[in-house]
């Protein structure tokens, strides 16, 4: 017999907080306040649907995206700040509220559109000024909010604070804070998206997000949060929990037995889960009664949605086809993506057929998400509507599966290609890559050269050499770094296919 809490407390691979941080999570693990059906236990034993470690008493939502340009604006009462009249200012402001914005990691995932907040104190002062504040800022972040869900943006246009940004992305080379750039061929200048790749090949990010897309369903006031997930900004995600298609699949006789009856039970079940834990959230703990986020209007309720987890679309698909090996299957047999895009299709409709009682801005309905996975997965289950690592065909085959996909997500999906070193002299190949799949449908790209030390894991962001300290038994003070250990050794999550010219 082994004692948890002990465990936590001798690891001496864990620092101070990440032991508190462990704690309140096994506590949480242990909590029954929300009641179970024996359905969605026997589900949960089953491998069919996971809550993502939410715990059974939700009390905060799991992803918060504040409205920051308020800050700026309005400074905040509960936190004493005025409005920021300077680039001193406004930093010290965004470091203070950084503090006070919890999430599922118990860190802020989204801190804020960085060069949009930053751009009108950036004009003010001289550029090697500004850049030597914003350089203590990034490095304030990365020691402090010491985890790779926390997730900033840029873009789509072409700004000074942006370009400051980039050149000490590269100069510092941090896993915290993840970056993404919103971009549109038509509204980002080439000359800032070839900057933002060289950027990407170098460190890991930033990502390219496909800015059309996201606005065409969100509206102009979306956040990329965490890893890769659209969100609203002023609200967020309430819960994320997991539906896994390769455990559904494997409930099924045959095909018609999965679509006829197994998908819509095993849906219906999780439907009912996020419905249960929002209204425990909302209607029986304080969060949206008392935080000051609320009260002050940095969030409001009805802004936030519901993200409907998906996992081991591929190993779905390839079960069903009665397909075992996995470079015969799912992203390099039409048959089986076919198969893939019908799963799709009826998931889709069942979810879209549910109506919940809050999500006010989503029409009260939940949106899928394409979940990025845990290291625990292994190479069962591959993350979200990805190609299994190891099975991946040439980029612009993976590309166009991609396509057939990402449209289905629009709480967050993307690809990651790994590039060989020459790609870094033909940054304009990357963009063109990039634009011409947005193009055609894709939502989000990521990649990175192999031999970089700061990596893109599946969704989140470590560094090779604090890896290295885990495997040395030392500590790494990024939270991640454990996920990526596990994700690299199970997953196989850094074997990714070397894209050559």
């Amino acid at each position: 017999m082994t004692n948890p809490i002990l465990d936590i407390l001798q690891n001496q691979q864990l620092t101070y907080r990440q032991q508190v941080m462990a704690l309140a999570q096994y506590a949480e693990s242990l909590d029954h306040t929300i009641e179970i059906s024996d359905e969605l236990a026997k589900a949960i034993e089953d491998g069919c649907i996971d809550d993502l470690g939410e715990g059974n008493a939700p009390y905060r939502p799991r992803y918060i995206c504040p409205n920051y340009q308020q800050l700026m604006d309005k400074g905040s009462e509960f936190l004493g700040l005025e409005p920021a009249s300077n680039l001193a200012e406004a930093l010290n402001n965004l470091l203070i509220m950084y503090n006070h914005v919890p999430s599922i990691t118990s860190y802020p995932v989204y801190i804020g559109d960085w060069d949009t907040l930053l751009e009108p104190f950036v004009l003010k002062e001289d550029r090697e000024v500004a850049k030597n504040m914003i350089r203590l800022f990034m490095l304030n972040v990365d020691r402090t909010v010491t985890d790779s869900f926390v997730h900033a943006n840029i873009g789509p246009h072409d700004t000074l604070a942006g370009r400051i940004i980039l050149e000490l992305t590269e100069e510092l080379e941090l896993a915290v804070p993840n970056i993404t750039v919103r971009y549109d061929k038509d509204v980002t200048p080439r000359e800032f998206a070839e900057l933002c790749a060289t950027c990407m090949l170098k460190t890991a990010k930033p990502s390219f997000a496909n800015h059309k897309m996201f606005v065409s369903e969100w509206g102009e006031h979306y956040a990329i949060a965490s890893c890769y997930n659209g969100l609203e900004i002023g609200g967020g995600g309430f819960t994320l929990p997991r539906f896994k298609l390769r455990g559904v699949a494997l409930k099924a006789k045959d095909q018609a037995d999965f679509f006829e009856n197994v998908l819509p039970y095993y849906a219906n079940l999780m439907l009912k889960m996020m419905d249960d834990r929002i209204e425990f959230l909302v209607e029986h703990t304080n969060f949206f009664t008392s935080n000051f986020l609320v009260k002050e209007g940095f969030i409001s309720l009805d802004h936030f949605g519901g993200m409907f987890g998906v996992i081991g679309l591929a190993e779905a698909a390839n079960i069903l086809s009665g397909v075992e090996d996995r470079k015969q299957g799912f992203g390099n047999n039409k048959e089986v993506d076919d198969l893939g895009v019908k799963i799709m299709d009826a998931l889709t409709e069942i979810v879209n057929a549910h109506t919940t009682k809050y999500c006010a801005s989503c029409g009260h309905k939940y949106r899928l998400h394409a979940q990025v996975g845990i290291g625990a997965d292994g190479m069962l289950e591959t993350p979200g509507a990805r190609i299994p690592v190891g099975a991946e065909p040439i980029m612009p085959k993976q590309i166009m599966h991609s396509e057939r996909f990402h449209k289905y997500f629009p709480t967050g999906v993307g690809d990651i290609f790994q590039f060989e070193e020459t790609w870094l002299n033909t940054p304009g190949a990357v963009v063109d890559i990039v634009s011409g799949a947005f193009d055609q449908g894709m939502r989000f790209f990521s990649g990175y050269l192999c031999n970089t030390d700061v990596v893109r894991v599946t969704g989140y962001l470590v560094k090779k050499s604090e890896l290295a300290k885990l495997d040395r038994g030392e500590q790494s003070i990024n939270t991640c770094s454990f996920f990526g250990q596990e994700a690299r050794d199970e997953g196989h999550a850094l074997s990714r296919r070397l894209q050559e010219k």
